[in-house]
């Protein structure tokens, strides 16, 4: 299989942020990053009443999540997320929530690696697209190279496509995932060894990572960069990283990118859903800039309420640059 450019730089998967609304409005940001669903589980799919596959045709290139530990039911979805169209499935062996542990898999299937290889092998005899499996370096006492390599050498012979590293262990009992995402220290060497390990399987780096300069030193180490929280936070950052994937980087404004939300967001107001759905994940859209403050404001207090796209981005937009209105404003 051709290596995808894409394997080069993504956006993390992260739970109750990456929905199709965001990821529509990353796709703006840059064209070639790739953009990861939520987590979703195989028993959401299988037998939810939910359409848990759907995505609009603007985001490709974009790569489903799964979180399951049965190869059979693995396979299924990874069969519908091919003839769905998704353009990769990636396997979560990262995740250490406890509702995550109580269905067995995410962080705790790393003490399982022959489990998550017949994962791999199952759902690839079934589809054309890659499949991946994202990690952590380990978890609680068990956080040496030899007990990831237990893990990494079985996804690799099985036929995995590619690995993404999140530089952390995960601890499955005494920290949220909140504190897991912070506490656990940063190991980028273990991540730069097990590239040097497997020269021939792309192997993305995440966890940490909050500017370009730190997605070019980590690009001379491994192969490909995951950025988190960072691109959710403070958007903007996608518009630089076009360009470090050898294409040209929008033009496009800040101001132009609410303008192009516009439709999107009446759309989906036309469809029975909320503004705020799709306008909440641009609140970092002017992080670091004069009126970025305000920005989040305004969004923040009227957005939940609001039932025109035009009304609710134009007048934070008028809000964010008009300093001498006042803040009690927002109240009216």
């Amino acid at each position: 299989m051709a290596l995808p450019y894409y394997y080069r730089l993504s956006v993390a998967p992260m739970l109750d942020w990456t929905d199709r609304h965001c990821r529509y409005f990353h796709r703006l940001l840059t064209q070639t990053t790739l953009l990861y669903t939520e987590m979703v589980t195989t028993g959401a799919i299988i037998y939810g009443q939910q359409d848990f596959l759907g995505f609009n045709p603007e985001e490709h290139p974009v790569a489903l999540q799964l979180g399951g530990s049965e190869p059979d039911a693995m396979a299924r979805c990874a069969a519908l997320a091919q003839e769905r169209g998704y353009d990769e499935v990636n396997i979560n062996v990262g995740c250490p929530s406890d509702r995550v542990q109580n269905g067995s898999f995410g962080a705790c299937l790393m003490a399982q690696p022959l489990k998550v290889a017949d994962c791999v092998k199952a759902m690839k005899a079934v589809t054309d697209i890659p499949i991946t499996v994202k990690t952590r370096l380990g978890i609680d006492d068990q956080d040496s190279d030899d007990f990831l390599y237990e893990l990494t050498d079985a996804v690799v012979a099985a036929g995995t496509d590619q690995l993404t590293l999140h530089a952390r262990k995960a601890w499955l009992q005494g920290l949220s995932p909140k504190e897991n995402r912070d506490i656990p220290e940063l190991q980028y060497e273990r991540v730069y060894r097990a590239q040097q390990r497997y020269p021939d399987i792309p192997i993305s780096m995440n966890g940490g990572i909050a500017t370009i300069d730190d997605v070019k030193a980590h690009l001379t180490q491994v192969h490909g960069v995951m950025i988190g929280r960072a691109a959710y936070q403070n958007p903007w950052l996608l518009t630089q990283l076009d360009r470090l994937n050898t294409q040209e980087c929008s033009t496009m404004t800040r101001e132009a990118v609410v303008t192009a939300m516009i439709p999107y967001i009446d759309n989906h107001i036309r469809q029975g859903g909320r503004a705020w759905h799709v306008a909440r994940h641009m609140l970092g859209l002017f992080q670091g800039m004069t009126g970025g403050k305000r920005w989040r404001q305004y969004l923040s207090v009227k957005g939940p309420r609001a039932n025109s796209a035009e009304q609710l981005l134009y007048g934070a937009l008028t809000f964010r640059d008009d300093h001498s209105q006042h803040v009690s404003s927002l109240t009216s």
